[in-house]
């Protein structure tokens, strides 16, 4: 909004040239993001707590986590709402690819806040039918993966790390795999937010990542030195990855060990969509795997101890998934298992971006 209002006096006031460049605009998105969430959540928390928004525990979860019982949550609304205004005032608006992932955030957020609204109203942890909400998932991401499909200019073919040459053309059929793509990475991001600020870390590390991954992507002269594909427009993506930042470390100023508020299945929906989206609009789709490998982890123990529970009559593999509750009843501190986390997930950003150079 900002770069509509005053570019267009730059020949007047040169200064205004500066915000011509995605660059200047991604900082000032992740200063906006980082204030609002810094200004605004202590009145958000205040308000939860007001309204008597506290977190339902799961019943079978780790008892050290009974003590957690009744922290404000729904957080998550401050993470979109810092995000789509700083987007707002930074990102072009001319440009279909910031309408189509405010339009998915907003989505995958409705959808968390209606689990979260239901799990408050029953006093319990069960939230909206796992088949329904689902299927509300599949719907909102169906309809971007086809936005994207008929937009001129993106193609549908997939791009694979290590082989930048080998470029399928899947027609069709990458419609249904951005919308596996963006309905795993909410359910991912959503499993792995179960301690605090463990969700939150990694995702901030995954935006950070594919905000480089989004400017390389639309700069013409990057992609064609580096080999990947160009993207027309997705430059302007580098200003929401940064709104995520910037709201994303806000957040994390309040949800820290010991978590002031939770940011509830309407942030962790809403943030493991966009991250999903990010990576099919940037043509980054498989590298999705390694720059989130924490949320694959955390996903797959879940798919494992359930397997493996079922075809061996009750025996487990971990002692609780998801697999950071198994370090948890092994004695490890919460806040050393997040930590650790965190720090798995910069290692693995910094093998997503040598791939860069890889083939």
């Amino acid at each position: 909004m900002i770069y509509h209002f005053l570019y267009p006096f730059s020949e007047i006031i040169s200064y205004f040239n500066v915000f011509r460049y995605i660059t200047f605009r991604t900082i000032y998105a992740i200063i906006t993001a980082l204030v609002i969430s810094f200004f605004l959540g202590p009145w958000m928390i205040r308000k939860l707590q007001s309204l008597r928004i506290g977190q339902p525990i799961r019943e079978d979860g780790p008892d050290s986590h009974l003590s957690k019982e009744g922290t404000p949550t729904m957080g998550g609304i401050l993470i979109i709402f810092a995000v789509v205004v700083s987007t707002m005032l930074w990102a072009r608006l001319d440009v279909d690819y910031i309408w189509f992932i405010l339009m998915l955030t907003m989505g995958f957020g409705l959808i968390g806040f209606a689990d979260d609204y239901r799990k408050l109203v029953n006093r319990n942890s069960r939230g909206v039918p796992g088949k329904t909400k689902l299927l509300a998932e599949i719907a909102v991401a169906l309809t971007v993966s086809i936005l994207l499909y008929i937009k001129p200019g993106f193609t549908q073919n997939l791009t694979i790390p290590f082989f930048k040459m080998i470029l399928p053309d899947l027609g069709w059929g990458y419609v249904i795999l951005s919308t596996f793509i963006i309905v795993g990475a909410a359910n991912a991001v959503n499993l792995t937010d179960g301690l605090d600020g463990l969700a939150i870390g990694p995702a901030t590390i995954c935006f950070g990542t594919y905000l480089l991954f989004a400017y390389l992507t639309g700069n013409i002269k990057t992609a064609g030195y580096l080999q990947i594909p160009y993207v027309a427009g997705a430059g302007e993506l580098t200003v929401f990855c940064g709104a995520m930042v910037g709201a994303g470390v806000g957040f994390l100023w309040y949800n820290s060990y010991p978590a002031q508020v939770f940011m509830g299945d309407v942030g962790s929906l809403s943030l493991g969509g966009a991250l999903g989206c990010i990576a099919v609009m940037t043509k980054q789709e498989i590298l999705l795997a390694i720059v989130g490998g924490i949320f694959v982890i955390e996903t797959v123990s879940v798919i494992f101890q359930v397997g493996w529970f079922k075809v061996s009559n009750g025996r487990r593999v971990f002692r609780m998934a998801p697999i950071h509750h198994h370090f948890e009843l092994k004695g490890w501190p919460e806040p050393k298992v997040i930590v650790r986390f965190w720090i798995i997930s910069i290692l693995l950003a910094l093998v997503a971006i040598s791939t860069l150079k890889l083939r």
